[in-house]
């Protein structure tokens, strides 16, 4: 077995509406893995098959070398699945959320509250312990919920949005746990729309547009092959004539895109985009290194967040 997950023609589709159309993809053990897109691109749908949740309408779907339409009960044994909503118990504490899942998998009490009390450790929340959920801050909920997920030692931990709605502190420290359960072994499965989420944590990612895998890859590679080393971005003054436009734009440039009023420009020098930028006087403008937010532009012709 050398993938955790092998997805081949996944198709899911709600009455005349395809919700994923056919895609293709696998996640190889030991790495993080994103599934990047906008809200409604299916990445949701994508994991509720992943995690035997929606049968598919067609195509393979393989977790952990078992097939999910035969095998759902084996397969839900061996991953951790942190949801995009919060459903933790919100009257109970942290501990006893953990112990009672723990029981969920057939422990007796006392390796579960070891183990509980050992995530919670792990998680940074063991001041929290005894505390009732409905007491805590929405990041300290999300920990709780990775650590819930953890109980199980799963070979697969699949999330589903995982900072959605915490304050940039909270995020960052999720990232950092994360990170350290990739260094244990763990892989992970995640679905983001956040595309500096995607590049600070993902070693391989796919991106899903309208239910489609439009482009796979690293980050970085993905960054480099679409758009290069450097991004700018130019607020016009008023509705722009594309044709006007490009004529202005010198031919160093690598592309470039219009969207409203917005002009983005791409290079791999920088020194390019300084010279660009110059022929629109009288403007906002701002260069930066260009990310997976830009991939996003070029390959869609909108933004993530459209």
């Amino acid at each position: 077995m050398e993938r955790a997950v092998h997805a081949a023609g996944l198709t899911k589709r709600y009455g005349d509406f395809v919700a994923v159309k056919g895609i293709d993809f696998d996640v190889p053990f030991g790495i993080c893995f994103g599934i990047l897109g906008p809200n409604g691109a299916g990445k949701t749908t994508t994991i509720r098959m992943i995690t035997c949740r929606f049968p598919p309408d067609g195509g393979t779907l393989h977790v952990l070398g078992l097939d999910v339409r035969t095998h759902g009960r084996r397969i839900k044994e061996r991953f951790g699945l942190v949801p995009q909503e919060n459903n933790l118990d919100e009257d109970l504490s942290l501990l006893e959320n953990l112990e009672l899942y723990g029981r969920y998998f057939g422990m007796a009490g006392k390796e579960a509250r070891r183990k509980a009390v050992a995530l919670l450790e792990f998680m940074q929340l063991a001041e929290k312990a005894r505390e009732p959920v409905k007491a805590l801050s929405g990041g300290m909920k999300r920990r709780a919920m990775i650590a819930r997920a953890l109980i199980n030692d799963p070979e697969l931990l699949i999330l589903d949005e995982p900072t959605t709605g915490l304050d940039p502190q909270a995020r960052v420290l999720l990232w950092d746990r994360l990170r350290d359960l990739k260094d244990r072994g763990v892989t992970l499965l995640l679905t983001t729309h956040y595309m500096d989420e995607a590049e600070r944590l993902c070693d391989e990612l796919v991106i899903m547009h309208e239910g489609a895998i439009i482009d796979r890859d690293t980050p970085r590679r993905l960054v480099d092959r679409h758009v290069g080393r450097w991004a700018a971005e130019i607020e016009l003054t008023a509705a722009p004539d594309p044709k006007a436009v490009a004529a202005q734009l010198p031919s160093s440039l690598r592309r470039w895109e219009l969207v409203g009023r917005i002009l983005h420009l791409f290079a791999d020098d920088q020194s390019v985009l300084a010279e660009a930028v110059q022929r629109f006087p009288h403007t906002a403008q701002h260069i930066r290194p260009a990310n997976l937010e830009d991939v996003f532009l070029v390959r869609t012709g909108r933004e993530i967040t459209e």
